[in-house]
């Protein structure tokens, strides 16, 4: 079988989303996708690449966009864009099996081409070229890909070569890996190698992924671990991934963040806490859950640092006031009286819930008519929306729960 993989991106997808519905050509309109009802500290989430050909980058606030006539400003739509990434896949999957296909985000994935270059009698190239042609016919959209013989190469062409010019394409050979891998610099211009690890490699003295490719491996093992191993490898061009083994996770966790749109007192914040609390656990009784270890981070005020601290329970537990309360005494304990600005909570350690521990302090009555009444309400919320059964709180200045569920990722659906 030969071994071919793309990996493709959609080109500035919000954006250029907006325009196509507008019926405009984002190569020489300039368009950003940013809510207008928020400040200017607010982040752009996209911009057209007529607005990328002038130098504004794709991810900037509000504020640092230049001043330029005729700027349009779309509203973020998060469940619009969604159903648009889904039918892209859609057209994909017409083409190629659903094996085959690696979602890596909302506007990106990577395709194993090699099964199916028999069945089309073509080469890798061409076969990238009629799935961004089937794309483009049936939304509009503009696609960008990367192609090479494994999943680091193909991601690295696609960052760095694909993106310059029509059809956009950059395929990759074992040769590129000298003359094009190894003069990325700075290192974080590189898949995988962060700004932090970009800055520890540079206090080695090694600037460029050439330098990493040939230093000595056993030394990057002894400096990083096993991720020292690794950063070797992609320096060389080495990624034995394969897209058909799926990743599953040993320890899962359930998650929820928020970003505060204001600064927010201690007690306030502590509204907020709970809030996000019972969404969570909403989440882990849909998944069938319980958890038995808590988590909180509490981001500050104008980068005054972060308080992030975790907890074992008892027992496993799936019981909103139980999981709330304790979150709370977590935040009580070591919250710092400063502006908060974001928070975040985590339920870990999670267990199937088919068997439920009993407590000594509790009546088994009163807890079976309490998970009796929980049922009730989430159906409730599922059939008919989060915000159907609310606390008084919600109705609070301080609450951001009615507003939260309207949103998708923070933005408005």
């Amino acid at each position: 079988m030969d071994k071919a993989i793309a990996v493709i991106d959609m080109k500035a997808f919000y954006a250029f989303e907006e325009c196509v519905e507008r019926k405009l050509n984002p190569f020489t309109t300039p368009l950003v996708v940013c809510d207008p009802t928020r400040g200017d500290g607010t982040i752009v989430l996209s911009v057209t690449p007529y607005l990328k050909s002038l130098g504004v980058p794709s991810r900037c606030r509000r504020h640092e966009l230049p001043k330029i006539e005729g700027m349009i400003f779309a509203q973020p739509r998060m469940e619009h864009y969604v159903k648009k990434s889904a039918e892209v896949i859609s057209i994909v999957t017409d083409l190629i099996g659903e094996d085959d296909i690696h979602i890596y985000s909302i506007d990106e994935f990577f395709v194993n081409l090699g099964p199916y270059l028999r069945m089309y009698e073509c080469t890798p190239y061409a076969l990238v070229r009629k799935i961004q042609k089937a794309i483009n016919e049936k939304t509009g959209l503009i696609t960008t890909a990367g192609l090479s013989y494994n999943m680091l190469l193909a991601k690295v062409a696609l960052d760095n070569d694909a993106k310059n010019k029509p059809p956009y394409i950059a395929n990759w050979t074992k040769k590129d890996i000298e003359n094009k891998l190894w003069k990325i610099k700075p290192l974080s211009k590189m898949w995988g190698i962060s700004s932090g690890y970009e800055r520890k490699l540079n206090a080695l003295g090694i600037f460029d992924v050439g330098q990493l490719a040939k230093t000595d491996k056993s030394f990057l093992k002894e400096k990083f671990g096993v991720i020292g191993e690794q950063l070797w490898e992609h320096a060389n061009g080495i990624d034995e991934t394969d897209i058909r083994d799926k990743y599953v996770p040993k320890d899962k966790s359930l998650t929820v963040g928020q970003v505060l749109f204001k600064d927010y007192s201690v007690e306030d914040a502590r509204l907020i806490v709970r809030e996000m609390a019972e969404d969570l656990c909403l989440r882990l009784r849909e998944q069938e859950r319980f958890t038995q270890k808590i988590g909180i981070a509490i981001h500050y005020s104008s980068n005054q640092g972060v308080t992030s601290h975790q907890t074992s329970l008892d027992y496993p537990t799936d019981d909103t006031d139980e999981l709330t309360n304790d979150l709370v005494k977590l935040y009580n304990k070591y919250v710092v009286n400063l502006p908060i600005r974001g928070i975040h909570i985590v339920f870990g350690k999670l267990s199937d819930n088919s068997h439920r521990q009993l407590s000594l302090f509790e009546d088994e009555k009163t807890s079976e008519e309490k998970r009796a009444l929980t049922k009730v309400i989430d159906v409730l919320k599922r059939k008919y929306g989060k915000n159907i059964v609310l606390k008084g709180s919600s109705l609070l200045e301080s609450s951001t729960i009615r507003e939260r569920h309207s949103q998708i990722g923070g933005h408005h659906r």
